[in-house]
C-alpha cells in the first residue's frame, strides 16, 4: 500500500509526518514501520514519525514515535512541525490545539515560524549527584512533557555528548524510564548554547524542543538567564523560550520549521 508522507525539520529535528485521520495501517504495524522508514541508509530517515489523527479533545491528535519505535509523550519541535503541517494541508486554521500523550498544547503558525504553548513543567529536581566512569556530575532535572537532565558546562563543544549522555540516560538515578540529557552553556544574560542526547534516538540530535525548554527554565532557576531566552542548538538555529519567571508557567517555544519534501512510500 502506498503511503503519502511529508518530511519536515524543526531546527534540525527531522520528522516523517503522515495523515492518519483515515487509517493507513493498523496500530500494531506502526512500530516496525517506524524503525524501517527512519533508517537513513535504507529509507527516508528521520528522528521520528508523527501520525496525524482525529481528536475529540483538540483540533488534531498525534501518535508520535522515536526512530527506535518507542512512543514519545511530547516533542516540542515535532509539535511545531505538525502544527505547520496541519495548516499547510488545510486541516486546521493557523491557531490550533494538538492532543499529545503529555496533554493538549496550543500552537500559532505564522508562515515558517511556529510558536507552541507547552504543558506545565513538573517534577523539578536540583543538584542530583551522579557518578559516571570515575567522574561526578551535578545534575538538575525537569519534565517538560518528557524527562530532561541538565548538566551545566563552561564549553559544550568539549563535551563527549554521546558517551556521557548515554551514561546519564541509563544511570540508576534516572531508572527505570531513563532521561534525555542536555549539556548547557551560558553565553549571555538571555542566551544559552545547548547539545542534547535524546533517548529513543540514542545519540546526539541537532535540536530538541523540550530539552531547550527544560534548559532555559532550569538555567533561570539558577539565576543564570532571564526570559525570553534564546537557545542556540547544535544545528546552529536559535529557538526562543518564554515563560513567567515567577513560577515557570505559561511556557512557550518558538522557532522556524522547514518542509523538506513530500513523497510516497511503497516498499518500506
Amino acid at each position: 500500500m502506498a503511503i503519502q508522507f511529508t518530511k519536515m525539520s524543526g531546527s534540525g529535528n527531522d520528522f516523517i509526518i503522515i495523515d492518519n485521520r483515515v487509517p493507513v495501517m493498523d496500530n500494531q504495524e506502526k512500530v516496525d514501520f517506524v524503525k524501517r522508514v527512519c533508517d537513513r541508509k535504507m529509507s527516508v530517515g528521520a528522528d521520528g514519525v508523527i501520525f496525524v489523527e482525529n481528536s475529540d479533545k483538540a483540533d488534531i491528535k498525534w501518535d508520535f514515535y522515536n526512530e527506535d519505535g518507542s512512543s514519545a509523550e511530547m516533542c516540542g519541535n515535532g509539535g511545531r512541525c505538525v502544527a505547520r503541517y496541519a495548516v499547510e494541508k488545510g486541516i486546521t486554521s493557523d491557531e490550533l490545539t494538538l492532543e499529545t500523550v503529555a496533554g493538549i498544547i496550543a500552537a500559532k503558525v505564522s508562515g515558517a515560524s511556529v510558536r507552541v504553548k507547552l504543558t506545565a513543567p513538573e517534577n523539578l529536581k536540583q543538584d542530583i549527584v551522579a557518578e559516571l566512569n570515575g567522574a561526578q556530575y551535578t545534575i538538575d532535572s525537569l519534565n517538560t512533557g518528557v524527562p530532561h537532565a541538565i548538566i551545566y558546562s563552561d564549553n559544550v563543544e568539549n563535551v563527549n555528548v554521546k558517551e556521557v549522555g548515554n551514561g546519564i540516560r541509563f544511570h540508576d538515578v534516572f531508572a527505570p524510564s531513563g532521561t534525555n540529557v542536555n549539556f548547557v552553556e551560558k553565553i549571555g544574560d538571555h542566551d544559552l548554547k545547548i547539545r542534547t542526547y535524546e533517548r529513543g534516538v540514542e545519540d546526539e540530535t541537532l535540536a530538541c524542543g523540550t530539552g531547550t525548554v527544560a534548559s532555559a527554565l532550569l538555567s533561570s532557576y539558577k539565576n543564570l538567564v532571564k526570559p525570553p531566552v534564546k537557545v542556540e542548538t547544535r544545528g546552529g538555529e536559535i529557538l526562543k523560550v518564554d515563560f513567567d519567571p515567577a513560577n515557570g508557567s505559561d511556557v512557550y517555544l518558538e522557532g522556524f520549521t522547514r518542509i523538506g519534501f513530500e513523497g510516497t512510500l511503497g516498499e518500506y
